[in-house]
């Protein structure tokens, strides 16, 4: 599986307040590939972060990449709900549908921020 790994701008937003920083969203990635988070199934993660107070929903792409999408504090909330586990199948969905040149623009127009490539975060 590649490592190339990105974040919605919400997620970066969400994260930057709870002091997640990109290496450890990098850390956590590369343990999910070797099994340590949740599979929600439909390519759907969800994995624990920040010392077990936050818990992040991270939507796979056929083995290509990986989108930080939603993040929530344990503390506020215990998981989601089944209806949002639906929807954010159908997003993973649709991310799989994307092709090279479409994730460049949306990388492009801020929409996705690329955080990790390999075992390097990015500055």
């Amino acid at each position: 599986m590649s490592e190339r790994t990105f974040k919605t701008d919400w997620f970066a937003k969400a994260a930057r307040k709870a002091l997640i920083t990109d290496k450890e969203l990098c850390e956590a990635i590369n343990e999910v590939m070797l099994g340590q988070a949740d599979d929600l199934g439909g390519g759907v993660f969800k994995k624990r972060l920040n010392k077990n107070m936050h818990r992040s929903i991270i939507l796979a792409k056929g083995g290509r990449y990986w989108i930080y999408q939603y993040l929530f504090a344990k503390s506020d909330r215990e998981n989601i709900d089944d209806e949002e586990l639906v929807e954010f199948r159908k997003l993973a969905k649709v991310y799989e549908k994307l092709t090279a040149a479409m994730l460049e623009e949306l990388r492009a127009d801020g929409a996705l921020k690329e955080i990790c490539n390999g075992n390097k975060a990015k500055v």
